[in-house]
């Protein structure tokens, strides 16, 4: 698993309920970084806030899916936008699953086992 989120609280309750899950958890505080990590670590799922510093986390995706060979991660948007408007900006920007923070971790384990039978995109709220 890969948290990609620049709040320190959130990122450490992140990697927290995925470790007490089992997972092997990266980090990453910024765009940049966290767009390094995923080249680097190969997640299973990466859950990437929008807002980062650096580059956000549309551009995060968006230079993925270029350098990709069609092996990426379950992408999760991460943000407080929870507007139409924003998950349809979210879909087209190649995310497949969209949480709203503050995330409960029933959403994290819904996208968790969406990603393992890979269902189709979808929005959590």
């Amino acid at each position: 698993m890969l948290v990609v989120e620049d709040n320190d609280d959130v990122r450490a309750m992140l990697r927290t309920l995925l470790e007490l899950s089992g997972h092997e958890v990266h980090e990453a505080a910024d765009g940049p970084s966290g767009l390094q990590a995923a080249i680097e670590v190969e997640p299973d799922i990466a859950f990437i806030d929008i807002g980062l510093p650096g580059i956000d986390g549309y551009q995060v995706v968006q230079q993925l899916r270029e350098r990709s060979n069609d092996q990426l991660p379950t992408l999760v948007a991460l943000t407080g936008y929870g507007r139409i408007e924003d998950r349809q900006r979210m879909e087209q920007a190649g995310f497949d699953a969209h949480l709203i923070k503050p995330v409960e971790p029933s959403w994290i384990e819904e996208v968790m086992a969406r990603a393992v039978r890979r269902e189709p995109r979808s929005s959590t709220t």
